[in-house]
C-alpha cells in the first residue's frame, strides 16, 4: 500500500491530470480497503503459498472499488491471491498524484475473480557471465512481483564462473567464482529465497550440465572433458570449453552428488539441470570420454541417457536418444516452433522461445576480433515483439495444459549491474501480462499491443519512481498522447 502513497505519479496525459482538480474536489475520499480471506479458507503466510507446487497455487482475486465513498473490497482464498491484487497492474494504475492528493479518476472498478492463465511466470537471470549483487537481485524481484512474475529462475552458475558455494564441494566457489568477493554463500541464498517468498516468488535453482561446465574444471579437472579447449567453437557454444564427462560412473556420481547437495539448500519443488548445448565433438575427441564408451559397450546417447537418468537433465528431448520420466518439465527455448513436437512427447512444458523473449539479443556480436559479428539471436527482441507471441499456437487441445507458461531470460555476456534494469524492464512485464492474462483482456477484447503500450507506459514510470531504472519505451511526448506515436497514425 506503500506504493499508493509514495509512487506520486501524475496521470500520462497532457496536462499531467490538470483538468481534473475540479472533479477532486468534489469526490468523496476512500475510507479504508477491506481485505479478507473467503469464509472458510485455511491461512497460510504468502511466503508458504508462493513455493507450493504449480498446480496447488491459488493467486485469483476480486477487487472492488466504489465511487461513493464506501470502503473498498480485496477478497481471495490465498494470502498470495491477496497479494497479487494488492499489486495488479489495475490496483497500482487507478492512482494518482495531483498536488500531494492521491486521487483515481477511473471509480467505480469491479474485478471479478482476476486470475492467471497459466501457472508459471518467470524471468532467468544468469549470474555466472557477470556477477550481481544481492542488492541487485532484490531490486530486481521487486520490480518483478509488481508485475505478478511469480518465478525466479536463478542461472547461479556456468562455464565463466561458478559463484555458489555449496557447503558439501567448497572448492568449486574458492577456485571458480571471479573472486572471494564474488561468490553467493548459503546465507545469501537462503536471503534471496525469503526476500522473493514473501513477495509471492518462488526461486528455481539452476545447475546447467552436463554442458556449460568448464567451471568445475578448476577444481576437478578430472571430471571435465576438453578443458579450455581452443579453437573454442570447435568444442563448446562460447568459450570456454569444457563439459563433464558423461561416460565415466565417477563423473556421475560427483554430478548427482552436486545436484542433491544443491537441491537441499532451496525450498521450491522445481529445480532445473539445464542439459542444453552438448557439444559431441568434445567427447569425440576426448581420449577417457572414448575409452570409458569402448569399455562399456555403450554409444554417447546411451552414456547420456544413464548420466541424465541420474540427474534428471531435461534440455535434450529433441536432440538425443534418451528417455526421460514425464514428470520433467522441458524448456523451449531455441525456437518457439519446438513447442508442438515436446507436447507430442505428452512433456509439460515452459515457454523461452530465443525468437521472442531473449533480453540480451540484438547487442551485436561480443567475442572479439569479429568487428562485423552480431548476436546469434538478433534482432532486439522488443517489448511488442514479446507480447505478440501466442503460447498455445499449433497445440491441439488436449495438449494445452501441458504448457506451464514462460519465462524471458537475461543472458549476461554484456550485462551486469549498470545496465540490468534498463535492459530487463518494462520489457519482461510484457510477457508477465501475456502469461497473466492470456488471450483474452478482462473487458473482453483480445490481447493487443495497442492498448498494452498505455498500460506499459504506466508500469515503467512508476518503476522509476520505485528506483529501478527502467527503459523508455518511447518520447516523453508520445506517453502523453497514446496512439499518436503508433504506426500509420
Amino acid at each position: 500500500m506503500s506504493h499508493i502513497k509514495n509512487d506520486k505519479l501524475q496521470r500520462l496525459v497532457v496536462g499531467r491530470g490538470a483538468n481534473d482538480s475540479a472533479a477532486i474536489s468534489r469526490a468523496p475520499s476512500l475510507p479504508s480497503l477491506c481485505v479478507s480471506l473467503l469464509g472458510g479458507s485455511a491461512y497460510h503466510p504468502i511466503a508458504v503459498e508462493a513455493i507450493k507446487p504449480l498446480a496447488q497455487r491459488s493467486e485469483g482475486y476480486s477487487l472492488t472499488v466504489p465511487s461513493d465513498g464506501s470502503p473498498a473490497q480485496l477478497t481471495s482464498e490465498t494470502t498470495l491471491g491477496l497479494l497479487r491484487g494488492l499489486t495488479t497492474f489495475r490496483f497500482d494504475q487507478l492512482w494518482y498524484d495531483l498536488q500531494g492528493l492521491t486521487y483515481s479518476y477511473q471509480a467505480p472498478v469491479k474485478i471479478v475473480d482476476d486470475a492467471p492463465a497459466f501457472p508459471y511466470r518467470g524471468f532467468i537471470l544468469d549470474t555466472s557471465r557477470n556477477f550481481f549483487p544481492i542488492n541487485d537481485i532484490k531490486r530486481t524481484l521487486d520490480a518483478m512481483s509488481s508485475v505478478k512474475i511469480n518465478m525466479f529462475h536463478w542461472h547461479i552458475v556456468d562455464q565463466h564462473s561458478f559463484p555458489l558455494d555449496v557447503p558439501e564441494f567448497p572448492e568449486l566457489a574458492v577456485n571458480g567464482a571471479y573472486s572471494s568477493s564474488e561468490i553467493y554463500t548459503p546465507a545469501d541464498v537462503q536471503d534471496i529465497i525469503s526476500y522473493a517468498a514473501v513477495r509471492g516468488i518462488d526461486v528455481l535453482m539452476d545447475i546447467d550440465t552436463p554442458g556449460h561446465t568448464a567451471a568445475i574444471a578448476y577444481s576437478h579437472p578430472e571430471h571435465i572433458a576438453c578443458p579450455f579447449s581452443t579453437p573454442s567453437a570447435t568444442f563448446a557454444s562460447e568459450p570456454p570449453a569444457g563439459q563433464l564427462r558423461i561416460a565415466s560412473q565417477a563423473t556421475t556420481n560427483f554430478a548427482a552428488n552436486l545436484i542433491s547437495s544443491v537441491a537441499t539448500m532451496v525450498s521450491s519443488t522445481m529445480f532445473s539441470t539445464g542439459g542444453d548445448e552438448l557439444n559431441t565433438n568434445c567427447y569425440t575427441q576426448d581420449n577417457q570420454t572414448q575409452a570409458e564408451l569402448r569399455s562399456s559397450g555403450k554409444t554417447l546417447d546411451q552414456a547420456l541417457d544413464v548420466f541424465l537418468q541420474a540427474e534428471h537433465a531435461a534440455d535434450m528431448i529433441l536432440n538425443h536418444n534418451i528417455t526421460l520420466g514425464n514428470d520433467t518439465i522441458a524448456i523451449v527455448w531455441k525456437t518457439s516452433a519446438d513447442a508442438p513436437s515436446i507436447a507430442a512427447r505428452n512433456f509439460r512444458f515452459i515457454h523461452q522461445p530465443s525468437d521472442y523473449f531473449y533480453l540480451d539479443c540484438g547487442a551485436g556480436g561480443w567475442e572479439g576480433n569479429d568487428p562485423s559479428g552480431n548476436s546469434w539471436c538478433d534482432p532486439f527482441k522488443t517489448w511488442q515483439r514479446a507480447y505478440i507471441f501466442n503460447p498455445l499456437e499449433n497445440l491441439t487441445s488436449s495438449q494445452v495444459a501441458l504448457c506451464l507458461g514462460g519465462q524471458q531470460p537475461l543472458w549476461t555476456e554484456q550485462s551486469g549491474p549498470e545496465n540490468l534494469d534498463p535492459i530487463t524492464w518494462p520489457r519482461a512485464a510484457s510477457s508477465a501480462e501475456v502469461f497473466w492474462t492470456g488471450a483474452t483482456l478482462p473487458n473482453g477484447m483480445p490481447r493487443n499491443d495497442t492498448s498494452a503500450l498505455a498500460r506499459l507506459h504506466d508500469i515503467r514510470y512508476r518503476m522509476v519512481q520505485r528506483g529501478h531504472q527502467a527503459i523508455r519505451l518511447q518520447p516523453h511526448w508520445c506517453a502523453l498522447r497514446p496512439g499518436l506515436c503508433d504506426l500509420g497514425s
